[in-house]
């Protein structure tokens, strides 16, 4: 017959061994991971957040190069492309739709903003979590998209003109717009009726919601009038990217 498995007083000297046999393993190799240092403040962390601003800026100085490019190949075009005037005007209301034409007028600014960092909650709401004291990708888009509603003209997101596949991103506290990167906080300003674009504002359930937090949390919302505004026609590249299936 097999015997029962009992355990001797040389295995158990053993098992003790292999135990501690491992767990100096594991300080060691935890102290070589860290090299004596704060993971916390891992400095590959930030080496990436300087690379994202590197790229940003330069990404910023592209698009200027950009634009002083299109200017002078749509001044270019205009003179020896032998259009009629009506082409002319034609050419010009789709520059306008496209956004890649400059537009002018009255014009409203909204500012938002994350909490103060000492935000407590205001009497009867519960207290914040993280991500009730700072704007997120879905506050942005319902501004912008609202003021679209309300018959914006045009749509500036910081210093950039949108057009109809400009993507407002955020990735942390932090917005991506065409290749850039903002901290907050954001403004948006738009071109149109600023009656009109107020009323789309409060009528939003989405800016409704966001309100809420405004009152609960200190979230900074801020819409100034303005009498006279010029968005800049967007510069950038009017490709359309997409994922392609590998064969």
């Amino acid at each position: 017959m097999r015997g029962g498995g009992r355990v001797t007083g040389g295995t158990v000297r053993f098992l003790t061994a292999a135990v501690f046999a491992l767990a100096g393993l594991i300080f060691v190799t935890s102290f070589n991971t860290a090299k004596g240092t704060n993971i916390r403040q891992d400095a590959s962390m930030l080496k990436l957040s300087d690379l994202i601003q590197q790229r940003s800026t330069k990404n910023a100085d592209l698009d200027e190069s950009t634009a002083a490019v299109r200017s002078d190949v749509d001044a270019l075009a205009r003179r020896d492309d032998g259009s009629t005037k009506a082409e002319d005007i034609r050419l010009g209301a789709l520059e306008k739709a496209a956004g890649t034409s400059k537009v002018s007028g009255p014009a409203l600014s909204v500012t938002l903003n994350d909490a103060p960092p000492n935000a407590q909650a205001a009497p009867g709401y519960p207290e914040p979590q993280a991500n009730d004291l700072v704007i997120h990708q879905q506050d942005l888009q319902a501004v912008v998209n609202a003021l679209w509603q309300g018959g914006a003209r045009g749509i500036q997101v910081m210093d950039q003109r949108l057009i109809s596949t400009s993507a407002v991103r955020c990735v942390g506290n932090t917005l991506i717009l065409q290749g850039r990167v903002y901290s907050p906080p954001y403004k948006v300003t738009a071109v149109g009726n600023r009656g009109a674009l107020k009323k789309a504002l409060a009528a939003s359930p989405a800016i409704q919601n966001y309100q809420l937090y405004v009152k609960a949390y200190g979230l900074g919302w801020k819409v100034d009038e303005r009498e006279a505004v010029t968005l800049p026609g967007y510069s950038g590249t009017v490709d359309l990217h997409y994922a392609k299936r590998v064969e």
